[in-house]
């Protein structure tokens, strides 16, 4: 049960899409308001917004969907690929739950991958089990941490030795990309997996998704099931206009550097407070443990996300910064926590 001090407050600290939308789209938006143009993505903003997503992920072999939401993204994917006896696999924080694997960290390893698989296919009961087929990972994970190169490439060479398919939920990827301790880049994780999503949402869009497709059994008949699962947007410009800001000059990037900057600055200083934080992450989201009556105080006045309770008297939860989190509210969510620690 989440316990009665957390309220609505002031500052929110609770998510990442408190806010609408980042200047430079809404503009845009407004500026090419009143053109005509075709609808449902084909339209010469969604065509160029597909060329330069692309273009940066160094191939010329993908198909790029824009959809509106990450959970639509997510269900509209786990259709094409699944056959209705199949299964996705996922780490137990996983925003889909289907065949769930526990994690501390949020995060799968290849070698739960592959023990998951021969669990199944070394059953001799297996066909009373829905058979895995997909693997689904979120960079960053739901606790804020994120996939190396050498643990993507591993995760990537169990699923292709198996036959299943590797999803990236990328809600928050920008500001896994932009984590300091971040290997990856978007050409890797498009010839690592075999789906990905570039989530616009909680990185500055109004609203939007830009689904990658490399696997070719995936783009087969793609917007017939996006349509079937309500997944093309009418003015589908919208979504193609918001990607071609965030993409032509690095907003995308600039945007999630701003997010994880303040992130780890509230991480650093409550470190140095000594208190307890217990994932490594460098990402926009950062879950630190504090007794419950400082959490009580602080709730009247800021917002965040309750993970777990550690003890009869401390709690964990989540401040979450983003694109448009404001550095003097931060610093005065650390000049709070200083005087009630």
């Amino acid at each position: 049960m989440v316990p009665a001090f957390f309220s609505k407050a002031m500052i929110l600290f609770n998510c990442d899409y408190s806010e609408g939308a980042h200047a430079d789209i809404l503009r845009r938006m407004a500026e090419t308001n009143m053109e005509q143009t075709a609808g449902y993505g084909e339209d010469p903003y969604c065509d160029q917004a597909r060329k330069l997503i692309a273009g940066l992920c160094g191939r010329t072999d993908l198909d790029i969907h824009f959809l509106i939401g990450g959970t639509q993204t997510n269900f509209t994917v786990i259709a094409a690929a699944l056959r209705p006896h199949q299964c996705v696999l996922c780490a137990d924080t996983g925003h889909i739950k289907v065949s769930a694997i526990p994690s501390p960290d949020g995060k799968l390893t290849a070698r739960q991958i592959e023990e998951a698989w021969h669990a199944h296919w070394d059953d001799e009961t297996r066909e009373h089990m829905p058979q895995p087929r997909m693997v689904y990972i979120s960079q960053p994970t739901e606790l804020g941490t994120i996939y190396s190169r050498k643990e993507l490439q591993e995760i990537s060479g169990v699923c292709r030795r198996r036959g299943l398919y590797l999803y990236m939920d990328g809600a928050r990827l920008g500001y896994g990309l932009c984590d300091e301790d971040n290997d990856l880049d978007l050409p890797a994780i498009a010839s690592l997996c075999d789906a990905f999503y570039i989530g616009g949402t909680k990185v500055g869009a109004l609203f939007g998704e830009a689904l990658v497709l490399r696997h070719e059994a995936l783009k087969e008949d793609f917007r017939y099931i996006a349509k079937q699962k309500g997944g093309r947007l009418a003015k589908g410009r919208l979504l193609g206009i918001q990607f071609l800001e965030l993409f032509r000059d690095g907003l995308y990037f600039r945007l999630g550097a701003h997010a994880d900057r303040l992130a780890v600055m509230l991480r650093d200083f409550c470190r140095s407070r000594g208190l307890s934080l217990p994932f490594s992450s460098g990402t926009n989201q950062q879950f630190v443990t504090m007794p419950d009556s400082v959490l009580e105080e602080l709730g009247r006045k800021y917002g965040f996300a309750y993970l777990r309770r550690e003890d009869e008297t401390h709690s964990t939860v989540r401040f979450c910064t983003s694109w448009a989190t404001r550095e003097e509210d931060v610093r005065e969510l650390m000049a709070d926590i200083a005087r009630l620690c």
